[in-house]
């Protein structure tokens, strides 16, 4: 669920007096400051305040008009360029921006760090899922959707005149950048755009994006095999080939072993460390030694920064939290700076030579139909529609970010000079501009398909599933029966999502576990826990077909972790750390005089999220097909919820699921006429339908008549010789814990293994 925040509406002429009073203010230091031969670390400072408030209100100025936000941090650093602040005060402007190499390279260090953070970013909002799931037409779609306009600025680089090269001796060099810019899109403009319109879930809409991040995925690779290319000013066959082969065994590495060795530091990292700043520093680290490799095997640092970011992303323990520290270090600080020093760069007085001023319009006129083309051939190809093939064309056509990363990284190596600099961030500029209302127009005339239709009420109903909101599971156990059964129901849970599971030994010195075994056994038999897990998740992964999940890779990550001090304080830290749902498989569950036992009645108080009471009772299968399980349903939310938790596990197992109607004490008094109680139990049964169908997993429904409802499980259960009870509950205020009379008394008398799962 995404929480919209209304911006506080300001008259644009605010926004203007606000810039021009911070360089009011910032007039006498820059008097002072320009004094000074050397660098001035105030200077500096003014200059990233003036960059970060001016790019800010700019970019909030283009949200409201509809435009992406980067637009006004390109153009405000325009505005403070040489274009206009420049022109107008030529002498503030020089005392702000002094052309003093020290001084540059203050903020040009800023901007090369931004460029890795939004290129990490960029990489942690890559969906790779996405991508493969619709990796047949997005691939035709971007493929001829690169190669078009490719060619075309290819061509076009390879026929301008020599004056308007910055080194006639490297054309070729120049013509790759040229071609390179115009044939990338900008993931984030595009999904922003796509999300605004709630297109998103459109299979037009996912084929946009996904096309895109293919597009930005084979793009960056192409930039940096051609910086390589650059930075030795011709063509030679062997740098070329260290560069193609070194990419490759990069990316190569970074998706097979490199991935597991991200997830295992963030999952330590996390795991260790009580506060999320580790996290975000490990994150940091990560990209800067990725970024270190690609430099190191010739090819430019933005491809290690944007794999990790794809890897990090991935990651099955990476909190909101943190993700959203991250966002918001890179859009607060990074994204001004680098775009309005991008933007000081831009020389719009260059378009007065009319060459100048010929070559802006045929590249933003190439651009735009090139691009536009290609994607719309690729969908042609792909049996699209002529709507949806301009749909496609549209959506391909926004550049933003990714073009002005490409033109500073060519002008940073000296392959573009400041005209040809210009030229493509005024392109940049023009045609991302132009993308937002012409998809909005192309978007609006698209007509629903039917199975789209039925792929939308599907996901809306995967939305707000129960099951949907678990990212990370913790099983605490003591090694008992009950451990097992918890350790082989959590595994099939974690199939579902392939959520990592983080095994707590609880027992320990003052546990109600009699502490029998020796530090190496508990452990050893924790491990056994978390094999059991895995091997569990392993076989229901391989047995069918997954239901929506979101990775390609069918293990379960599974992490052992031993009891540290106090068992109540663990966990709440562990909580913290993203645990969202809780699998308590501890013996005894019930104490002295009935109810539950103090340990668990403290677990269950300690754990701020969803627990999985789990019972070990009777004769268990050894196989988890041959499970009989049986879900008492009353048509309330709480007997729902459980039920799909019940179709999860069934699902995962190949078991056998069966559905008792029974009437919920809460109930009973609102429910007094016969034909009133018929009617409910049909209701009922309508919902679990609905679950079943969504989890296609096949159930018998059976409405026994009168009895308790706690007698009516029970006999149910042994008539029907089930061996696994699964009921949703609520805990009751009070002292002592409570989920009510049905699930206490089932507590009690119960012969058959059950969960009781929190709802």
């Amino acid at each position: 669920m995404v929480t919209r925040v209304n911006p506080v509406r300001l008259p644009f002429w605010r926004l203007q007096l606000t810039a021009g009073c911070i360089l009011a203010t910032c007039t006498p230091v820059l008097a002072a400051e320009g004094k000074s031969a050397g660098p001035s670390e105030a200077l500096f400072l003014i200059q990233i305040i003036v960059l970060v408030i001016v790019g800010r209100l700019l970019g909030e100025a283009m949200v409201r008009i509809g435009q992406p936000s980067i637009m006004g941090q390109i153009v405000g650093g325009i505005l403070l360029g040489p274009s206009l602040f420049g022109l107008l005060l030529p002498g503030a402007q020089s005392a702000l921006f002094p052309d003093i190499d020290t001084q540059k390279a203050m903020t040009d260090a800023v901007a090369q760090l931004g460029i890795l953070f939004l290129l990490l970013l960029a990489g942690m909002e890559t969906d790779l899922a996405l991508a493969l799931r619709l990796r047949r037409a997005a691939t035709g779609v971007s493929l001829t959707g690169i190669v078009i306009p490719f060619t075309l600025g290819f061509g076009l680089g390879e026929l301008l005149p020599a004056n308007l090269l910055p080194d006639p001796d490297a054309r070729l060099v120049t013509s790759l950048f040229l071609g390179t810019a115009l044939s990338i899109s900008s993931v984030k403009i595009v999904a922003s755009v796509v999300r605004e319109m709630d297109f998103m879930r459109r299979n037009v809409g996912q084929l946009i994006v996904a096309s895109a991040i293919i597009d930005d995925t084979v793009g960056w690779v192409i930039i940096a095999v051609t910086f390589s290319l650059a930075q030795n000013g011709a063509v030679d066959l062997a740098t070329l080939a260290q560069s193609v082969i070194g990419t490759i065994a990069f990316m190569a590495f970074s998706f097979t072993i490199g991935r597991r060795i991200v997830f295992e530091i963030i999952r330590w990292t996390n795991d260790t460390f009580k506060s999320d700043l580790p996290v975000l520093s490990a994150i940091i680290a990560i990209m800067g030694i990725m970024a270190i490799v690609t430099n190191a095997i010739g090819v430019h640092t933005v491809l290690g920064a944007f794999v990790a970011g794809i890897l990090v992303g991935q990651s099955p323990i990476l909190t909101r939290q943190i993700e959203g520290q991250l966002r918001a270090l890179t859009t607060a600080l990074f994204m001004p700076v680098f775009f309005g020093l991008t933007g000081l760069h831009t020389d719009l007085s260059v378009l007065s030579d009319p060459s100048v001023l010929l070559l802006a319009g045929g590249l933003i006129v190439i651009a735009s139909l090139g691009k536009f083309g290609g994607a719309f051939a690729g969908a042609k190809f792909g049996g699209f529609s002529n709507a949806e093939a301009i749909a496609l064309g549209c959506g391909m056509n926004a550049r933003g970010s990714t073009e002005v990363i490409v033109a500073s990284i060519g002008l940073a190596v000296g392959v573009l000079d400041e005209r040809l600099f210009s030229v493509i961030v005024a392109m940049a500029v023009v045609t991302t501009m132009a993308m937002p209302p012409t998809l909005r127009w192309a978007l609006a005339r698209l007509p629903m398909r039917q199975e789209e239709k039925h792929r939308l009420e599907r996901e809306a109903f995967e939305e707000q599933s129960f099951v949907s909101q678990f990212e990370r599971i913790l099983l605490a156990t003591d090694h008992s029966a009950s451990s097992d059964l918890a350790a082989r129901v959590s595994g099939h849970f974690a199939a579902l999502r392939k959520m990592p599971v983080t095994v707590l030994d609880i027992s320990g010195e003052d546990g109600e576990v009699a502490a029998r075994e020796t530090k190496a056994g508990r452990e050893g038999e924790a491990q056994q826990i978390g094999d059991r897990v895995r091997d569990t998740a392993e076989i229901a992964a391989a047995s069918q077909d997954k239901v929506a999940g979101p990775g390609e890779d069918d293990q379960v990550h599974v992490s052992i972790r031993s009891r540290d001090g106090n068992l109540e304080e663990a966990l709440a830290e562990s909580a913290e750390k993203g645990h969202d749902i809780m699998f308590v498989g501890i013996e005894p569950t019930t104490g002295d005089v009935g109810r539950y036992s103090k340990q668990l009645a403290a677990m269950v108080a300690a754990f701020k999220g969803t627990t999985a009471i789990v019972s070990s009772r009777g004769v268990l299968p050894k196989e988890d097909k041959d499970l009989r399980i049986l879900v008492p349903v009353s048509g309330t939310e709480r007997s729902m919820k459980a039920a799909e938790f019940a179709f999860v596990v069934a699902k995962a197992a190949s078991a056998a699921i069966t559905a008792v109607y029974f009437r919920d004490p809460a109930q009973a008094t609102s429910l007094s006429r016969v034909s009133d109680a018929r009617n409910a139990h049909r209701a009922a049964f309508e919902q679990l339908d609905q679950i079943a169908s969504f989890y296609q997993v096949k159930v018998e429904k059976v409405a026994p008549q009168g009895s308790a409802p706690e007698l009516a499980i029970l006999r149910h259960a042994r008539k029907g010789r089930f061996n696994l009870i699964v009921l949703g509950v609520s805990r009751r205020a009070g002292s002592e814990l409570s989920y009510g009379s049905v699930a206490d008394t089932l507590l009690e008398t119960a012969d058959r293994s059950f969960v009781f799962i929190e709802t």
